[in-house]
């Protein structure tokens, strides 16, 4: 199993190399454009040329090659395959490239591995070496990682962490599937403080979002409000949410993931789940 520290070591310097291979051929196409006439026929500067051309595309096909290899690891960590993920991203995360992108999305496909393997330390050190980069034409990368970095904390107990993601993630345009993760991840940090009442803000319009998530976080974000009105006394809209997520997922499930939960369903007992 790769480690998340000797990865993101391994990252760095495979970032410094690739720059340093990207400069080395720039010195030479510019070296061989001024020598030229310096050095007068005898200097064959179109040959140089050609050459450094051929040198790229050998680079560049092999870079390509190498990023490829984790091209299906969102679909074999979906489905579950996470030895074969992992030995995809290994792989990529190995193979030399003289592009950056190649890199990142290797970087952030194990941070994602390992969220969905429960691994939260290592896959918020992973999200944080990834936003500490300048992503470039990857700044999309940046508010999955965000999202995936809050989620981390949240289980990890860093309250301060989490929030910190999610206030940044207030300042970016966020797609429809990115603004309802975050609802989820605020919803749950807030209960986490036991601000109940702000939960409650706008109930209506976060239960019609819930019904746009997957069933699971559906029912997880439904659970989180039934929580709220709990607390703060609304029983009769505590028990219809209770319900509606029980519907929409399991309560048991719902539970075994998050046991500060259980009290929305007395009945279960966290030694049967």
């Amino acid at each position: 199993m790769i480690s998340a520290q000797a990865t993101i070591s391994r990252f760095r310097r495979d970032l410094t190399i690739g720059a340093v291979v990207r400069g080395l051929l720039f010195l030479a196409v510019l070296g061989s454009l001024t020598l030229g006439p310096v050095l007068g026929p005898e200097f064959n500067g179109a040959l140089v040329l050609v050459a450094i051309g051929l040198l790229w595309m050998v680079l560049g096909y092999r870079s390509l090659k190498g990023s490829r290899l984790a091209a299906d690891s969102p679909v074999l960590i979906a489905s579950g395959r996470f030895d074969e993920a992992e030995t995809r991203i290994h792989a990529a995360l190995r193979s030399f490239s003289v592009f950056k992108a190649g890199k990142l999305l290797s970087l952030h496909q194990l941070a994602v591995l390992r969220h969905a393997q429960r691994r939260w330390q290592e896959s918020a050190l992973l999200s944080r070496a990834l936003l500490g980069q300048r992503l470039g034409a990857l700044r999309g990368l940046s508010k999955p990682s965000m999202l995936l970095l809050a989620d981390d904390l949240l289980h990890m107990g860093d309250l301060a962490g989490a929030h910190e993601s999610i206030s940044r993630l207030y300042q970016h345009r966020l797609s429809l599937a990115e603004a309802l993760a975050l609802q989820e991840l605020q919803l749950e940090y807030l209960a986490r403080i036991g601000a109940w009442d702000q939960m409650l803000g706008q109930t209506k319009s976060r239960v019609q979002l819930a019904e746009l998530m997957p069933p699971t976080h559906a029912a997880r974000t439904q659970a989180l409000l039934a929580l709220a009105a709990r607390k703060t006394g609304r029983e009769n809209l505590a028990q219809w949410l209770a319900r509606r997520a029980n519907l929409v997922g399991d309560a048991r499930a719902i539970v075994a993931e998050r046991p500060f939960l259980a009290e929305l369903w007395p009945e279960l007992k966290l030694g049967s789940i």
